[in-house]
């Protein structure tokens, strides 16, 4: 290994060497796969069993234009040409390009691709970015999923940290394969018969349980006990990610596996597909994201100081975004860059109210609410204080909506008029005004409208499919099979909810799934709502808005005291999320607004009936047709004499 002091390169007939002295980074030429990562006495801490292109490598998934769902041909994106960009004493930056030819489109994907790899001076660690481009005269294609994968040692990286309360020992890979794992109701999921090491026995391994949020997704890894050394992903930025702050990315997993997830429909389904068409011309930077190693002295395990030290090192990175290294046009510094701030109000019931803890954010122009599903340029999103001010720096130059979403009420606010982000440019937006779906007063609600089905009851799950990790936790919805614990709750008749008396913490079932009756037969479920009106307003509209958190081969009908009857209304076969299977409390938010003409009500005794009419899953069984409720709330219709808002 160098001198710690400047960093070296070494160009090698089949690979290059990246070395400062205090990490030393081998990657193949021209391909672009981290084959080593030295550190500390460790001469690799990439799985050195595995061939050199499976330890570290950006991958994609692809389809041809018209291909429906999320899946597609896995392309591990391998370089052509290699080239130094920049190399001197402080920074060594290397480029591996990878060409879309004509010639071969059957199974490449029409895009450019070149992966740089980043080390500096006197910096534990390395940075990785991607410049994806497609021409407007290539053809059309989907992307799915792009993301960095890092297979690190097996018999070293036993102890993964996603977050303060999300850390464990986990099991080796193959407890999962053959008689000492058995695959549940979907493969990603194995419960642990007869592991390597007899603490795992009788647990449930599922890369889902360990998803995170882009807002809370900065720093992820693992940590090696002899000698105590920690490998982390941080991902100092959210810009180049799709989906906006809510969306769900898996982290790290059982391998032991470390992920940069950039673009995935996870959470969310078809719907975040990338789909770039025929004549469209598209270009996106993504990172750089930053690998970080660090150690203690001696054979010391203490895996919460590493971790501290990798959430210290992430504030580090994130203050110094957007770096002022890399060396592509295409990555914009921050004087290319513009800001934003101003205040957001909610007005609702006739009061004007600070929007506190409001999410703020610009996103590329679209239908309101559709950052969500957006992942084809860059966001930018910022949490407003209690007082609804808010400012987001660092934004790259274009033309975008200004979003909002704020717990404690349902709906998107969007700008009417567009953002034009400039170099430089500060813009003060002054106090703008969200207004939230309503009519008239409230009668009852259910929930909290923030967006999740956190609140409601989440059972315990069935002792036989248990990650010991989620026990007592706060995120006791990350576990394995609960959509079964509804069957044994409500085995015959289906869940009713009493307005006045019963308690959405305690008795509304996190979950709105079908009921298992047979080996692979499930039927609809209807949950009844029961509440008392003293008197009807005659000749008027009621409103029922419904705010669901995720949906996933759903159908929800909504029908108001007249069960037999077709359905006052009707979401048609909605999402594919799949939140129910993969151990999440939310995908993608949807509002309804049910109009309930008063000639269906009556004074005293009233039953809502929401059934949930899809019985099958796509390919998949019944069990994950369902949706989750955010959060229900019934209108009366506003005072005749009112300017209710």
């Amino acid at each position: 290994m160098a001198d710690q002091g400047s960093v070296h390169l070494r160009i090698q007939e089949n690979h290059v060497v990246m070395d400062n002295g205090i990490v030393q980074v081998t990657i193949s030429k021209p391909d672009g796969f981290v084959t080593g990562i030295a550190y500390q006495g460790f001469d690799n801490l990439l799985e050195i069993r595995n061939e050199e292109y499976n330890r570290g490598y950006w991958d994609l998934v692809w389809s041809k234009e018209g291909m429906p769902g999320t899946t597609g041909t896995i392309e591990r994106i391998k370089g052509t040409s290699f080239e130094v960009v920049v190399q001197n004493e402080d920074l060594v930056e290397l480029s591996f390009t990878r060409k879309w030819d004509s010639s071969v489109q059957s199974n490449m994907v029409p895009i450019d691709i070149d992966k740089r790899f980043i080390m500096r001076k006197d910096v534990s660690g390395f940075y990785t970015y991607g410049i994806f481009e497609h021409l407007a005269e290539w053809p059309a294609f989907n992307l799915p999923q792009t993301r960095i994968v890092y297979k690190l040692r097996k018999d070293k990286f036993r102890y993964m940290a996603i977050a303060d309360n999300r850390q464990r020992k986990m099991p080796l890979p193959e407890d999962r394969l053959g008689k000492r794992g058995r695959a549940l109701a979907y493969p990603e999921a194995v419960l642990l018969v007869h592991p390597v090491e007899e603490e795992f026995k009788g647990e449930v391994d599922d890369k889902y349980e360990y998803s995170c949020e882009n807002k809370d997704l900065k720093v992820h890894g693992w940590i090696s006990d002899k000698p105590g050394v920690g490998c982390w992903q941080i991902i100092p930025s959210n810009e180049f990610r799709s989906g906006g702050l809510s969306k769900q990315n898996l982290t790290s997993h059982v391998g032991p596996i470390s992920l940069a997830m950039f673009l995935s429909a996870h959470y969310a389904g078809e719907d975040m597909v990338m789909k770039v068409k025929a004549g469209e011309s598209w270009k996106k930077v993504f990172g750089p994201v930053f690998t970080y190693v660090n150690s203690l002295p001696g054979q010391i395990f203490d895996p919460l100081s590493l971790w501290q030290d990798a959430k210290n090192q992430t504030l580090i990175e994130i203050q110094s975004w957007p770096y002022d290294f890399p060396a592509s046009e295409d990555f914009a510094v921050s004087t290319k860059r513009g800001s934003i701030s101003g205040r957001l109000l909610v007005r609702d019931n006739n009061e004007l109210l600070p929007a506190n803890g409001a999410f703020v954010g610009l996103a590329p122009p679209g239908e309101v609410g559709s950052w969500q599903l957006e992942s084809k340029g860059y966001q930018f999103w910022t949490e407003a204080d209690a007082d609804g001010y808010f400012a987001i720096y660092n934004i790259r130059e274009g033309e975008y909506d200004l979003n909002a979403y704020v717990t404690g009420w349902i709906g998107d606010y969007q700008n009417e008029q567009l953002i034009n982000i400039t170099a430089g440019c500060d813009i003060d937006v002054g106090n703008i005004v969200y207004e939230p779906p309503r009519d008239g007063p409230t009668v009852w609600e259910i929930g909290i409208p923030d967006r999740s089905a956190a609140e409601f009851f989440v059972p315990d799950p069935n002792p036989k499919y248990i990650n010991k990790l989620y026990i007592g936790h706060p995120d006791r919805f990350r576990q394995y099979g609960l959509w079964e614990r509804y069957t044994e709750l409500y085995p015959k008749e289906d869940l009713v909810f009493t307005i006045g008396v019963s308690d959405y913490k305690k008795e509304w079932f996190f979950a709105h799934v079908t009921r298992k009756i047979g080996d692979d037969t499930y039927q609809e479920t209807t949950w009844r709502v029961k509440f008392q009106l003293e008197k009807v307003q005659r000749n008027s509209i009621y409103k029922i808005r419904i705010a669901l958190a995720t949906a996933n081969f759903a159908e929800l009908q909504v029908r108001v005291n007249e069960y037999e009857q077709n359905p006052l209304f009707t979401t048609g076969v909605i999402g594919h999320d799949n939140t129910i299977a993969r151990d999440g409390i939310h995908g993608i938010y949807r509002l309804y607004n049910v109009n309930v003409p008063s000639e269906k009500l009556v004074e005293g005794d009233n039953t809502l009936f929401l059934t949930q009419a899809m019985t099958t899953a796509g390919s998949f069984s019944g069990a994950f047709s369902g949706l989750m409720y955010d959060y229900i709330r019934f209108e009366e219709p506003p005072p005749l004499d009112s300017h209710f808002h």
